[in-house]
């Protein structure tokens, strides 16, 4: 065989194997995101008490951080921009806050800009009831001002073990800068 004929059938076999990879690409079956159905849905409610110098004993979140023009017990003008809340809420499968926990929403929130009320978010949802043991990890932007918000969930462990999907937020009560409640309407696209 000379080099003319072993340098064609090389160039031959990359130029098929090139043209396999492209063919393999295309013909594939691919569903978008969004055409795909979830795999888990669940809604949950979470309630929220801001401690505010009055009520330690119900108190399930506090003020941590605040700008200079701010204190630990009252959230800071400017859409209460600069202040970090931790949290550590009861869940709920109504929106009852005396109906029986199944769950902590543990974490915090970050109001993050001067001009809109918004928030940052950071938490898990970790259960401890018979219907559900593990964790569900969240993260994402809250521009509060807005009806429903998505945030993603972005891992868990359990019986959520490296669940992945979408929380839809919706404010579902708000009792001045004291109480809120969330309902959490959680969509899965990755159970393992």
């Amino acid at each position: 065989m000379d080099y003319r004929s072993l340098k064609h059938q090389t160039s031959t076999l990359f130029l098929t194997i090139f043209l396999l990879l492209i063919l393999g690409c295309f013909a594939s079956p691919r569903k978008s995101i969004r055409s795909r159905r979830p795999c888990k849905e669940m809604v949950f409610y979470f309630h929220d008490i801001i401690y505010n110098g009055k009520n330690f004993k119900n108190a399930t979140s506090v003020i941590v951080g605040s700008p200079a023009w701010g204190n630990h017990t009252i959230l800071a003008n400017y859409n209460h921009f600069g202040n970090v809340v931790v949290f550590d809420d009861p869940i709920t499968l109504d929106n009852n806050l005396h109906s029986p926990p199944v769950g902590r929403a543990q974490g915090l929130y970050i109001y993050d800009k001067k001009e809109i009320f918004t928030s940052w978010l950071g938490f898990s949802f970790v259960f401890n009831s018979t219907a559900h043991k593990g964790s569900l990890n969240f993260a994402g932007a809250d521009p509060l001002m807005n009806k429903t918000r998505d945030i993603s969930v972005i891992g868990g462990t359990g019986d959520f073990f490296m669940d992945r999907g979408v929380a839809t937020l919706m404010t579902d009560s708000f009792e001045g800068e004291v109480y809120f409640r969330l309902r959490v309407d959680i969509k899965l696209y990755e159970c393992w």
